[in-house]
């Protein structure tokens, strides 16, 4: 199993933000994860389509734009035509979730949706046939650096069940607390892509830290390998 890191931009040093962006070019990583946050969903203002336009300008990695923000609808296609490949917007925040998936794929952008860790899945399963993928936060949104709340897990679990008996194609994301010592639980639960910020930009060089990362996929794959192990659920 090769496993799939999104380092998020929010933890990178942005006093070298071209640096930063060079250094993911030069060691694998298949997608930036850019954190945009409103101060009004969450307690942080971040960035916002102009600085994704600048980072698309210096690689081809794919950009997955995380819209922490009240009224996503009113900017999406600002995100769009600055060169995202992946938007996520919050459940908590539109009550015309459809429209807004259907938006995104109708300009050939990956559609995701996304949940705060206390927010029930009974907000997306009815989405989950429309969208691409869906990110669970494993945090409380609004600030890089939080420890992973363990609660999640299950969640991971209920949701991967409940979309491969539904059919679905959507990949799950987990995004906050993400580390080579939880990565192995993780995927195990369910998790497709995990997003990492601080345990990620804090310890370069960044293509080394993909292969601490890829050695705890490699712990899975020898777990998995063991007499009663659960393999229909660490995908």
């Amino acid at each position: 199993m090769k496993i799939k890191i999104a380092p998020s931009l929010l933890a990178c040093n942005f006093l070298h933000l071209a640096a930063e962006i060079e250094k993911c070019n030069q060691s694998n990583v298949e997608l930036i994860h850019i954190d945009v946050m409103d101060g009004h969903f969450v307690p942080n203002i971040t960035i916002g389509a102009m600085f994704v336009s600048a980072i698309k300008q210096i690689t081809n990695i794919p950009i997955d734009c995380h819209l922490m923000i009240s009224h996503p609808d009113r900017y999406l296609l600002d995100f769009i035509n600055a060169g995202a490949d992946m938007i996520s917007v919050h459940a908590e925040t539109t009550p015309h979730l459809h429209r807004t998936i259907n938006f995104i794929k109708q300009h050939n952008v990956k559609a995701g949706v996304a949940l705060n860790p206390l927010t029930s899945l009974n907000f997306i399963y009815d989405a989950a046939e429309f969208v691409d993928f869906i990110l669970l936060m494993s945090v409380n949104p609004g600030f890089g650096g939080q420890s992973f709340m363990p609660l999640v897990y299950d969640k991971i679990s209920d949701l991967k069940k409940n979309l491969i008996n539904a059919g679905s194609n959507a990949f799950i994301q987990v995004d906050g607390g993400v580390e080579p010592t939880n990565a192995a639980a993780l995927l195990r639960a369910g998790a497709d892509v995990l997003v990492s910020g601080s345990a990620f930009f804090k310890f370069p060089p960044y293509s080394e830290r993909l292969k601490t990362f890829q050695a705890a996929a490699d712990s899975l794959n020898a777990w998995v390998g063991c007499p009663g192990s659960r393999q229909e659920v660490s995908k």
